[in-house]
Formats: structure tokens, sequence, C-alpha cells
């Protein structure tokens, strides 16, 4: 696959601005491109969340058209320069996703080479499915599979366990592990402030504060900022 990929954790640093910790990372993928397009899906105020999109990318001369709910969307995502897919509840994203038509294109797109910038929600359902998302399903889409623009699963937001808490619920690596139970892909959680760039077969783990990696029948593994993770892309 000629992928370009950008699959961030999360959009807002802690006491930071809208996508201020990756933007050299942004920047370095969009290259010459000078007008994306946006998929607000995963909120419900599409207008409100590209106005915000609109703001932060226009300052730097990129322009940004915001992708519609309708069946226009896949004509428009065959044309498109370039893609962000924004944050927010992953099943409201994948099943406007599906309804619209425009699942199938952004895959190929995706796979093909287009850039293509994921946060949150929007790097959830760059991997095979959405069933190591955080998110509840307020809305069921018809199937959980998703872009497969990655062969592994991905966990946003991942957060270790802090041992002096008291909440008695799961940790989210218990949580993950659980998917391992009945599932074979690795998972890679993504600390907030780091993200995946994929470039062709290359994939490597940038921003801040790393990741942790869980896999069948193995301890799961802690990478630092800068690990090559390209062994990832072979997990199919």
């Amino acid at each position: 696959m000629s992928r370009q990929l950008l699959l961030l954790s999360n959009s807002t640093p802690h006491g930071g601005g809208y996508l201020d910790h990756a933007w050299e990372a942004i920047r370095d993928i969009l290259g010459e491109v000078r007008e994306l397009i946006f998929v607000p899906f995963a909120l419900q105020d599409h207008e409100g969340y590209t106005a915000r999109v609109r703001a932060r990318f226009e300052g730097s001369g990129i322009g940004v058209k915001r992708l519609p709910a309708d069946a226009t969307a896949s004509v428009i995502l065959a044309a498109a320069p370039a893609v962000f897919v924004g944050g927010g509840n992953t099943f409201r994203l994948l099943d406007t996703l599906q309804r619209t038509g425009a699942l199938g294109v952004l895959r190929r797109r995706g796979s093909g080479g287009l850039a293509y910038i994921g946060a949150s929600a929007g790097t959830n359902v760059a991997a095979p499915s959405i069933r190591t998302t955080n998110d509840m399903p307020i809305v069921q889409p018809n199937t959980f599979d998703a872009l497969s623009l990655v062969p592994f699963q991905i966990n946003p937001h991942y957060v270790d366990a802090d041992p002096s808490s008291t909440h008695m619920g799961e940790t989210r690596e218990q949580r993950l592990m659980e998917y391992l139970e009945e599932n074979t892909r690795p998972v890679i959680g993504l600390r907030e402030g780091s993200w995946l760039r994929v470039r062709g077969d290359e994939c490597r783990l940038e921003g801040t504060h790393g990741a942790r990696l869980f896999r069948v029948g193995l301890p799961a593994e802690n990478y630092e900022a800068g690990s090559n993770l390209s062994f990832l892309l072979a997990s199919a």
C-alpha cells in the first residue's frame, strides 16, 4: 500500500491549543496540499465542528471544506486532495460513513496514498474494526468493520492504571486483554500526545508519551516515541 497516514491519539493536548502538539507532523503529511476535506461525522454539530477546524488550518493557509453527510460524500472524497477525520463518538462516525456510502471510497483512497489525518475516533476507524474504541455505542452501525488502513487495532487516549486509585472497575489494560481473549489482532494503546506516522510499509511512533502494545500470548510492551513499529503492518 502507498499509505500516508497520521493517526493521532488526541486532538487537544493538556494545557495546549487544538492540534498544537502535532502541528509540525500535520504540515509534514500535507506537504504542498493547500486544501483538505474535513469529516465531522463524529460530532452532532457538523457546522460548528468544521468552523473550529477551519479556524486552525486556515491560519496556516490551508483551506477546509466540510464533507456533507449525504450521497455526495463519496463523490467529494473521490477527488479529495487530503482528508482529516475528526474525533468524537466512533460509533456515530462509522455509522454515518456507512450510511452515506463514504466508507468504501475512503478505504480505497486511504490505501492508495491519500493524505489521511485521523484524531481519536478518526484514528479508531483507520483500524480493521472499532472494537477497541473507548466510546459508548450511542448508535448502531451495520457492522463494526472499519477502514482497515492498518492491519492492527488502535486504542486512542490510552491510560495507564493508577496504582493509588480506589476505582474498582477494570483498567484500560484489562479491557484490552479481554479483547484479545476473543480476537487475535494486536492492539496499540496510544497515550495522549502520541501518534502513528505511516508511510507505505513503514510505521513509526511519534509524539511525547509513547504507547503500549498488546498481543495474544505475550506480555504487554511499552514503546517510546521514535520506535519503529513497521512489524505491525505485517500482522494481518
